[in-house]
């Protein structure tokens, strides 16, 4: 019985923690932040697109960006398109790099190409927007001001198109995009003093984006690319800035977040475990709370995993082991559960409705096949796409 106990807390232990890190850093975050960014404006900015099969959209994003910095100084890399999306490009007015190279295709090459082409001559900051994302101009000034201020890579508030009228599951995916990218973000700036990059949205000064490692092929490169900088110059949230993308169908979701979530979990189990080691022997507090926050699962596998605990607490009491561990399961449960009813009561209305929150379960069982899948497969190996 003994040993049963203890391989019972050694898996109940570190789901607390992470829960209750993932309240803490909720309430944290439900206020906006305050920075005092300097008017810095930038001498020459670079908006690089990578683009994969993008014929249907390009035209319009860079029709949009040109009327606030001029076609010219957008530059897309149209990376192993089986479309027209360089032509589309072109005729919008935009510079274009063509890339053909079916063994090394993905973002992170596509990256490296615009910086090698850029290299002759140099802008001051890069702004990396993705090909169906909209930036207005106040938010690429915004970005620009705040990375040349600061030396930073900076990172707009990254969401999702609000749609009250779209299926529940695509509403409360669309919710947890804004819990991960903008409440979660600035918990995380306020405790680390440092934000993830999320891909779309983020602002490099030259020497950061000339030595920038962009990961290749992998899945998720600008986590990877965020968490190298916060050594140096960990990334700045620049809430005054916002990119919006459109929300996927179901079908689509479905596919985003197996790419996303399948490359985080491989990161954050290789990452996290050595960065919480290093920042506790350092007494980095800061370090800590940036490790955790890798730690803390995607929302729905987090609720499975409270799930498996709390079974866990109540087969523990029933054969006679202590109670305090429901005691405490229960508590950081239901400080997640308030943190996550305020962050929807603020910021979350305009993503979902009341009656959506309902079918919260159902978000829960939807994403237990991706899980399954993870689990028997991996995580996907190579740059998905979705539907447009």
């Amino acid at each position: 019985m003994i040993a049963f106990v203890l391989v019972a807390l050694a898996i109940i232990a570190p789901i607390m923690l992470v829960t209750a890190f993932f309240a803490l850093e909720v309430f944290a975050g439900l206020f906006p932040l305050r920075h005092a960014v300097a008017e810095n404006p930038c001498a020459k900015t670079i908006i690089v697109i990578p683009a994969h099969d993008e014929e249907q959209v390009i035209g319009r994003t860079i029709a949009e960006l040109a009327c606030e910095v001029g076609a010219s100084t957008v530059l897309v890399v149209a990376d192993n398109c089986s479309d027209n999306t360089a032509g589309a490009a072109a005729s919008a007015g935009a510079r274009v790099v063509v890339r053909n190279d079916p063994e090394r295709k993905g973002k992170g090459f596509a990256l490296a190409a615009a910086r090698e082409l850029l290299r002759g001559d140099p802008p001051d900051v890069v702004i990396i927007v993705d090909a169906d994302c909209r930036l207005d101009g106040a938010s690429l000034r915004a970005l620009c001001a705040a990375a040349a201020s600061s030396g930073r890579a900076c990172q707009a508030v990254n969401l999702l198109t609000p749609d009250l009228r779209a299926p529940p599951l695509v509403q409360i995916s669309s919710l947890a995009f804004m819990i991960k990218n903008l409440v979660r973000q600035r918990g995380l700036q306020r405790l680390a003093a440092r934000a993830h990059l999320t891909g779309t949205g983020m602002a490099f000064p030259w020497g950061i984006f000339d030595d920038a490692d962009f990961g290749g092929s992998n899945i998720v490169e600008d986590l990877a690319l965020g968490l190298d900088l916060s050594g140096s110059a960990a990334p700045l949230f620049t809430e005054s800035a916002a990119v919006w993308s459109p929300a996927a169908p179901a079908s689509g979701t479905l596919i985003q977040r197996r790419r996303w979530e399948g490359g985080f979990i491989v990161t954050s189990l290789k990452r996290a475990p050595v960065a919480l080691g290093r920042s506790i022997i350092r007494a980095d507090l800061r370090g800590v709370a940036a490790a955790l926050d890798l730690s803390v699962p995607p929302l729905a596998l987090l609720f499975m995993l409270n799930g498996v605990a709390l079974l866990l607490c109540v087969g523990l009491r029933a054969i006679g082991g202590p109670l305090w561990p429901l005691i405490v399961q229960i508590a950081v449960l239901a400080a997640a559960v308030v943190a996550l009813g305020l962050a929807w009561s603020k910021e979350g209305r305009r993503f979902a409705s009341g009656a959506t929150l309902i079918r919260l379960p159902l978000y829960i069982a939807w994403k237990l096949p991706l899980y399954l899948g993870l689990i028997r497969a991996g995580a996907p190996k190579e740059w998905l796409r979705t539907g447009r």
